[in-house]
């Protein structure tokens, strides 16, 4: 049992993602640590501009992060000070392991180390919460870059449900099947992005790359 739960959420809805991002920021105020800048995507994103139906994210994934020059830069490793605090939050609110984490960008195949889509600076929606912790969503457009790259690395499922609802226009996908293709220049992925690209109905973009 965890400050008096007796189970760890198995994932956490906006109004969960909201207060452990908000009591975050206010344990790194009282620690008088940050202030930190988070670039965050995936799921969390996803849910906190309302660009999918599904209302729950396991996790809330960390793509970047912003400079005191405020420009994007790797968040591998994440402040060990910030993440000490964000194991007393998952304590606090009963959080799933590892809720905040640098994932999509960990390691030198990761998101940013390969090379974020051009503009994604320039397309952010910020959120503060508190004083030492500013919150960046990227973008719808970013998301589709995102997803068509993990729905092909890590095969059909939420990534293309995601996909779907997101709704990309044929030079949207274009724009990301380009994109993804910089980051696995295989053969084998290639063919996997065209497959993937002529079963949503994006047939003559599939012909283009």
């Amino acid at each position: 049992m965890i400050s008096g739960y007796s189970y760890i959420m198995s994932a956490m809805d906006t109004k969960q993602i909201d207060e452990a991002l908000g009591l975050l920021g206010e344990r790194l105020r009282l620690g008088d640590s940050g202030p930190y800048r988070l670039v965050v995507c995936g799921g969390a994103g996803l849910i906190a501009a309302s660009l999918v139906s599904r209302d729950t994210t396991k996790d809330v994934d960390v793509v970047a992060m912003v400079n005191d020059e405020e420009k994007l830069c790797s968040p591998d490793p994440l402040p060990p000070e910030m993440m000490h605090e964000a194991e007393r939050v998952r304590d606090l609110l009963a959080l799933p392991h590892n809720w905040l984490n640098n994932g999509p960008s960990r390691e030198p195949g990761g998101l940013f180390q390969l090379g974020l889509p051009q503009g994604t600076r320039d397309r952010l929606t910020r959120r503060d919460y508190g004083d030492r912790l500013t919150v960046y969503f990227v973008s719808r457009l970013d998301q589709i870059h995102f997803k068509v790259f993990a729905a092909v690395d890590g095969g059909p499922g939420r990534h293309v449900d995601d996909l779907r609802e997101l709704n990309p226009t044929a030079e949207e996908m274009e724009l990301a099947g380009r994109w993804a293709v910089t980051h696995d220049v295989s053969d084998g992925f290639l063919f996997v992005l065209k497959s993937m690209f002529k079963q949503m109905g994006y047939s003559d973009v599939a012909d283009r790359l």
